[in-house]
């Protein structure tokens, strides 16, 4: 998608975790691992995004690992609390604001969408610190906090 502004965007990622591993995918665009993810649409609040995300680049079915109230309040939807909330700033001189999930899944059956990505795989703890993957340490921070949940 597109930029909505161009300076800042909201952005989701959502860590996902099966049998003490954590799933990255290997962004084109960027030439990096990062989580399952992408910028929250001007018609859509950050879970909408979230599930929408995950289903076009990965499309496990998750459990989101944090909390939301169940009661009921007209005119309000309440929404799964992040895990992390940061800012970051992409190569093209513009930043998002991010909003971080943890889910875990059943399965570790994922779909690979070759149009977005060049690989996603399974990384367990030793993986993350492999010098040839690279991956940044915010990355590594979250996917080991992920890990932990």
């Amino acid at each position: 998608m597109p930029h909505i502004h161009e300076l800042i965007d909201f952005s989701v990622s959502v860590f996902i975790v099966h049998d003490s591993k954590v799933l990255l995918i290997h962004h084109k665009k960027l030439n990096m691992w990062l989580p399952i993810g992408g910028h929250v649409e001007l018609d859509e609040d950050p879970e909408e995004t979230l599930f929408r995300e995950v289903k076009e680049e990965c499309g496990l079915a998750i459990e989101v690992l944090s909390t939301k109230p169940i009661i009921k309040s007209p005119g309000t939807k309440f929404l799964y609390a992040p895990n992390f909330l940061d800012i970051h700033n992409l190569p093209v001189n513009h930043k998002h604001i991010a909003l971080t999930y943890f889910a875990k899944s059943e399965s570790d059956k994922f779909i690979h969408n070759k149009e977005e990505h060049n690989d996603i795989r399974w990384f367990s703890k030793e993986d993350l610190e492999k010098p040839e993957f690279n991956i940044n340490n915010a990355v590594k921070f979250y996917a080991n906090k992920a890990l932990n949940s």
